[in-house]
């Protein structure tokens, strides 16, 4: 069955309490995918009756999900990303790693894992996934790339990703920055929209969002210094007035089709 280029999976307990750790600035800072993706994927469901948030985090997906499908289940490794975020009302969350998910055969309509999939691509996640869809059940998988705002600004978040923080991102973070062209899930490709994700963000809310990425943790655990503090003053001169809102954009990496049973 084939999963990555290289058969080898990521070590997804380390990435657990990397993000664990910034569980509560994870929900607040993570940015919102657009609402025109979970359109598209509820149109290309067969049945909207049950849909699967796998790596669920903070809710970032499986909240939108609500307003298509009738039960909603979310599920992460990490209980202290299901319990960071304010109430998620009718969503079902439980912790479970997703190579072992506690999913009777042939029950979901629908399976999504957004800015997770890296994590834990091997083949024996996907034999999960086939099991939990229904027969012509959708599995659709995304990541987002670097922030983009200007070049004055992305050169600084470039640097700070590329050579600030290198050796010190998890395994599977590779795999973002290749979009996702290094996993090979084993079901027929349905071709996606270009969605992006799109925001106006303050300088706080930048600086939280760059707190939140697992290298940050890593390089801090290490070094016990804070690696943003490090670039703080001349992304504040680059952005200017701390309280204009500046547009954000990340563009969206997907892999999406139709499992074979």
């Amino acid at each position: 069955m084939p999963g990555r280029s290289d058969p080898a999976s990521p070590t997804s307990r380390d990435s657990i309490e990397l993000f664990s750790a910034r569980a509560r600035d994870y929900a607040q800072f993570r940015p919102v995918y657009p609402e025109a993706l979970f359109d598209w994927l509820a149109q290309h469901c067969k049945a909207t009756e049950a849909a699967l948030d796998i790596g669920a985090g903070s809710g970032q997906a499986c909240l939108p999900l609500q307003r298509h499908f009738r039960r909603v289940l979310a599920c992460d490794a990490s209980a202290q990303q299901l319990t960071a975020a304010a109430p998620w009302q009718s969503v079902e969350r439980f912790v479970a790693d997703a190579e072992q998910l506690p999913i009777r055969d042939a029950r979901l309509d629908l399976i999504v894992v957004a800015q997770a999939l890296h994590w834990f691509a091997a083949p024996s996640f996907f034999a999960q996934a086939r099991r939990a869809l229904k027969p012509g059940g959708l599995f659709c998988a995304w990541c987002y790339s670097l922030l983009q705002i200007d070049p004055a600004l992305d050169d600084i978040v470039h640097k700070l990703h590329g050579e600030t923080l290198a050796g010190y991102w998890p395994a599977g973070r590779a795999s973002v920055d290749a979009g996702y062209r290094d996993i090979h899930p084993p079901f027929a490709r349905l071709p996606v929209p270009p969605f992006a994700i799109e925001a106006n963000w303050r300088f706080d809310q930048l600086i939280g969002y760059l707190r939140t990425w697992s290298a940050v943790t890593k390089w801090q655990q290490t070094h016990g210094l804070d690696p943003i503090a490090t670039i703080e003053q001349p992304l504040r001169e680059a952005w200017g007035d701390e309280q204009t809102l500046r547009p954000i954009r990340w563009p969206l990496h997907f892999l999406a089709g139709y499992p074979v049973q």
